[in-house]
Formats: structure tokens, C-alpha cells, sequence
């Protein structure tokens, strides 16, 4: 049970780190059991590590979700015009990895995802950023997105279904390409992360029932706050260091990743 919780709180350690990072989640978290056979917690497992991001990311922007929602309570009184479109551009934006999570959610489910596939979706996806890093005029900020740019935002996050591809990263991509600047446009993709998780941790919910003893309860409950305190910490630091780094690191790093995944395959 001891080896099994340090499993849990090193995988919620990847979760938390990786889920707002321009690298994939999804793809980490596969890596035990696909390089070294480790245990695989499951679904429930997922459910607990996402809600705990979650949890962290609704706490960092708890003063911009409240403006968020204040300006769409029907009874509000001088609504904020901006807030109301930057909140209708989330939903917008939301849309697409929704329907493609739907269509694919028994694959999704199935984790019938290869080393091979995951290096290869790294590799593609780490050049589509760079590119966009590049070439990004970088010269709005959130407020001026129009629901077409948030539209084809939603289409690149939709693709961080497949496991390497980085819902993070994939937004991050979106929003550069549409000209928006390189810290609004990280803001904007963990901002669309809350209803994104949202609706994957109700798919997962809705996949099977769970029975769960005292041993499965505590696995859960070190995955949730492990990757809640990490979650917190990487948009944090992420945010006040995005302008100084960039890009470039994160697309280096899964170009490696990538390259040492296929001499592994």
C-alpha cells in the first residue's frame, strides 16, 4: 500500500505539473505503464488527478471567474462588456474538444495508445508551436478575441484528445496564431482548462460506477491534493516566467522527448 501511494503522489506530481505546461498531461502519465509496466491506477485515478487540477486553477483565477460570472447573472446591473465576451468566448472555445470527446470517447477510454504514437504526436505538435511562436504577431490581448479566433482556438484544443498532443500546448498554439500575446494567450488556455476538465471529469463519471475500498480511497485522495498543490504552483510560476522563456524550451524538450521515445518504440 506504501509503494502504492508513493506511485499515486508521483503520478499526481506529473498530473500537476504537466496539465498547464505546453507538454502533454495525458502522455506522462501513460509513461510508467507503457515504459516500465508500472501499475495503472485507471480511470478513477484520472478523475481524482484532473479534479485536483481543477480545484487548483479555479483558485488561482477565483477573482477573474467571479468577474466572469458576475457578468453573466441575468440580474446583473452595468455588465462588464468585456467579461461577458471573454465569457462567451470560453464556451465558444469549449465547444469542439466537447463534440470530438464524444465521438471519441470509447477510444479515449480504451487507452489504445502506442510509445510509438505518443512520440510521434510530440514531435508534430512541438513544430505546429514553434511555428506559431514564430510567427505570431502577438499584438492583442484576451479581451480583444472575436468568437471566430475563439472558435479556431476550440479546434486546436480539440485535438488533445490523442494522448502527446497537449490540450495546453494545442490552445497556446490557437491563440498565437490568432495574434494574441504570448501571456494572454497561456491565461486564455487555462481559463478554458475549467470547462474543458469539467466535462471530461462528467465523461469519465458517466463511463462506469465505482465501488472504491479505504486503500482506493487514499490513492485517490494523495493524487487529488498532489496534483492540486503542484497544479498551483506551475501556473503560477508559469505565468510570471512565460514572457522571459517562451516557447522554445517546452518545444526543445518534447522534440527530445519525442526523438528518445522513438529510439524506444
Amino acid at each position: 500500500m506504501i509503494s502504492d501511494l508513493f506511485l499515486a503522489l508521483a503520478l499526481a506530481c506529473i498530473q500537476g505539473l504537466t496539465e498547464f505546461l505546453p507538454v502533454s498531461s495525458s502522455a506522462h502519465l501513460l509513461f510508467p505503464s507503457l515504459l516500465f509496466g508500472i501499475k495503472d491506477f485507471g480511470l478513477a485515478f484520472d478523475i481524482a488527478v484532473h479534479a485536483g487540477t481543477l480545484a487548483a486553477v479555479i483558485f488561482y483565477f477565483k477573482d477573474d471567474i467571479l468577474k466572469l460570472l458576475q457578468a453573466w447573472m441575468p440580474w446583473t446591473s452595468n455588465r462588464n462588456e468585456g467579461d461577458f465576451l471573454l465569457g462567451l468566448n470560453l464556451i465558444i472555445a469549449t465547444m469542439p474538444i466537447v463534440f470530438v470527446g464524444l465521438i471519441f470517447s470509447d477510444l479515449i477510454s480504451a487507452r489504445l495508445h502506442s510509445i510509438g504514437s505518443i512520440a510521434w504526436a510530440n514531435l508534430i505538435f512541438a513544430g505546429l508551436l514553434l511555428i506559431a511562436f514564430k510567427l505570431s504577431s502577438q499584438n492583442k490581448n484576451i479581451l480583444g478575441l472575436t468568437l471566430s479566433m475563439a472558435v479556431f482556438i476550440g479546434c486546436l484544443q480539440a485535438l488533445a484528445v490523442f494522448p502527446g498532443a497537449s490540450r495546453s500546448g494545442m490552445a497556446i498554439t490557437g491563440a498565437l496564431f490568432v495574434g494574441l500575446n504570448l501571456k494572454d494567450s497561456s491565461k486564455f488556455a487555462f481559463l478554458l482548462s475549467i470547462p474543458t476538465i469539467l466535462g471530461a471529469i462528467a465523461l469519465m463519471l458517466a463511463k462506469e460506477a465505482y465501488v472504491l475500498s479505504l486503500d482506493d480511497l487514499m490513492i485517490l485522495l494523495t493524487g487529488f491534493i498532489g496534483s492540486s498543490v503542484i497544479a498551483f504552483f506551475t501556473i503560477k510560476i508559469f505565468l510570471e516566467f512565460v514572457e522571459r522563456i517562451g516557447m522554445t524550451p517546452f518545444v526543445i524538450y518534447r522534440i527530445f522527448l519525442g526523438l528518445v521515445l522513438l529510439l524506444l518504440w
